[in-house]
């Protein structure tokens, strides 16, 4: 296999070629027109990243770019079709008990890895349990309140009492291989939602044998990976590139219409624009200082990412444990201004801790429609709040850091833009602390060596759980130590109450009580200005779960 930089280097020759042919009989070449579409090995996809594959572990990967690269060769249980629909992936069949306890999955007999093993049922339960024993960052997701696994919340009060967690404590989680083909799973409670659970990475298969020959290595270059999806990793230099092809044995290679898989990473926006330009790439994200360039260009669309940009709040902090300090914080924020002017990605002022589109009631209302919008941007009641903080303090000024990573794009805008809002009240000195997105969650966070953090979390499921839940007393990504015991109540009764409209409502003031008390401070739904090869169809994006689906991808 030839190397990443030989096949784009190849690439962009036999380009640039194919390009001056066409300049010399048209005399000009629209934007719209451009993005390679095939090569002498077929028709080949490239998208361009702005982030690089953490690993192809889906015991331990955790970002959008990686989860992106372990779908393109792994499907689980279920999956989204070409319409966003929720379908039977390596699930043949699905049965679900009269007390919608146990859910049974069949698997399809023609469910192969692409070294020709057959997909057992044994494949989930192996993964499953080996997310326990290396502490991976997704098992909270079986847990209470999620996926309400029996027997997790009993591996976790031992964690929580530091006590060692056994092989037997994990085998005690209710995942079972009945049979090569059936795979049982029995939950705590009624879960709705918890088939689209099963399109998570968490949840995939991983084959027991390959995966025990790999050793830590596992899952950490393109021949480490074993999977049974679309596509199979050839080449994975990180930060560069990562090729994948079209795999002969998915059971469903008859419906994939492309033959390779290109994802170029690491790439400045600036330079994927160039990149799409010269018919090199068929997906660039660009950044908000290339919007005015491009928004009128049929390539340009913008898309839903689904992430909530907000700032987590250390409330060991005397002065952020003050109510008003935090209202002053909130009020100052003139999130619409921030997003029009300054990102213009079709990014959007966040109105709670839950976003819009995010999940629809029992009664089919969106979440955040139904909830209303909790903040507002009012620059005299924003000092008025301040100023009664200060006096409840005994205080004449204050000083809160900004702690932010410079490459988390656009973190860094954001950052500059509250730091020029918030010095705007008087009595309110900020200062600066520049870093990376590692150091400031594994880090500063960690060990709350901050006042106030610019984050970011992602939806890994569409229910409303998927952010409050961050928010309980205890929870390992509650940085800020926000407790409340109303909210921790009403997340209780979510997580074990069977009637759907009564955890809906529960839910609905779970976040009212945070929200008035600005535990934490929302800012911006994120969105994303990309430029797309108007020829591609079938390019699937979501905003909740795995972001980029490759599988139905055509040219």
């Amino acid at each position: 296999m030839k190397s990443g930089h030989e096949y784009i280097e190849r690439k962009r020759k036999e380009m640039k070629k194919l390009l001056s042919m066409a300049l010399a009989a048209t005399m000009g070449l629209s934007l719209a027109a451009c993005g390679g579409s095939s090569s002498n090995d077929g028709v080949t996809y490239t998208y361009s990243s702005e982030l690089d594959i953490k690993n192809l572990d889906s015991a331990d990967a955790d970002d959008g770019c990686s989860l992106s690269a372990i779908h393109a060769v792994t499907d689980g249980l279920m999956k989204l079709d070409a319409d966003g629909k929720l379908v039977n992936g390596v699930a043949e069949s699905v049965e679900v008990s009269e007390d919608q306890l146990t859910h049974t999955y069949k698997i399809r007999e023609d469910a192969k890895w692409s070294n020709g093993d057959d997909v057992t049922a044994n494949d989930f339960v192996y993964a499953w349990h080996r997310i326990f024993e290396n502490n991976g960052n997704y098992s909270y997701m079986f847990g209470e309140g999620i996926a309400s696994i029996q027997g997790v919340d009993e591996i976790f009060a031992k964690i929580d009492a530091e006590e060692e967690v056994t092989a037997k404590d994990i085998e005690g989680m209710a995942v079972k291989a009945v049979d090569d083909k059936t795979l049982e799973v029995k939950t705590t409670i009624p879960v709705s939602f918890f088939d689209e659970l099963m399109t998570f990475p968490c949840f995939y298969p991983i084959n027991e044998k390959f995966a025990k020959e790999q050793g830590e290595s596992y899952g950490k270059s393109a021949d480490t990976v074993l999977g049974n999806g679309a596509f199979v990793m050839t080449n994975w230099e990180p930060g560069s590139v990562a090729e994948f092809k079209k795999s002969e044995t998915y059971y469903d290679a008859a419906n994939v219409k492309i033959d390779n898989l290109v994802m170029k990473l690491v790439q400045d926006p600036a330079v994927a624009a160039t990149s799409f330009e010269n018919g090199e790439t068929d997906f660039a994200p660009i950044n908000s200082d290339l919007v005015d360039k491009y928004k009128d260009n049929e390539a340009y669309k913008q898309i839903n990412e689904g992430y909530l940009f907000y700032l987590q709040l250390n409330l060991n902090n005397p002065d952020l444990a003050n109510a008003n300090v935090r209202k002053a914080l909130s009020l100052a924020i003139n999130r619409d201004d921030f997003c029009e002017k300054v990102l213009k990605d079709g990014s959007k002022s966040a109105g709670g801790f839950v976003p819009s589109g995010l999940s629809i009631s029992p009664k089919g209302e969106d979440f955040r429609e139904q909830a209303g919008s909790y903040v507002a941007y009012d620059a005299k009641a924003a000092q008025e709040a301040l100023t009664a903080g200060l006096k409840e303090l005994g205080k004449k000024e204050i000083t809160l850091r900004i702690t932010y990573g410079t490459d988390e794009s656009p973190m860094d805008k954001m950052a500059t833009y509250l730091q020029n809002s918030f010095s705007q009240l008087e009595g309110l000195n900020i200062e600066m602390v520049a870093t990376t997105k590692q150091d400031r969650i594994y880090n500063k966070q960690k060990n709350r060596e901050f006042d106030i953090a610019c984050t970011r979390w992602g939806p890994d499921y569409g229910d409303p759980t998927t952010y409050l839940t961050l928010m309980i007393t205890g929870n390992s990504n509650n940085y800020g130590d926000y407790s409340n015991k109303k909210f921790d109540e009403l997340m209780n009764k979510v997580a074990t109450g069977t009637d759907l409209d009564a955890r809906w409502q529960n839910m609905l003031d779970a976040e009212k009580v945070l929200m008035e008390e600005n535990g934490v401070i929302p800012v911006f739904e994120k969105g994303t200005a990309t430029l797309q090869n108007p020829a591609v169809k079938g390019m699937l994006t979501r905003p909740v779960g795995v972001p980029y689906t490759f599988a139905y991808v055509s040219k």
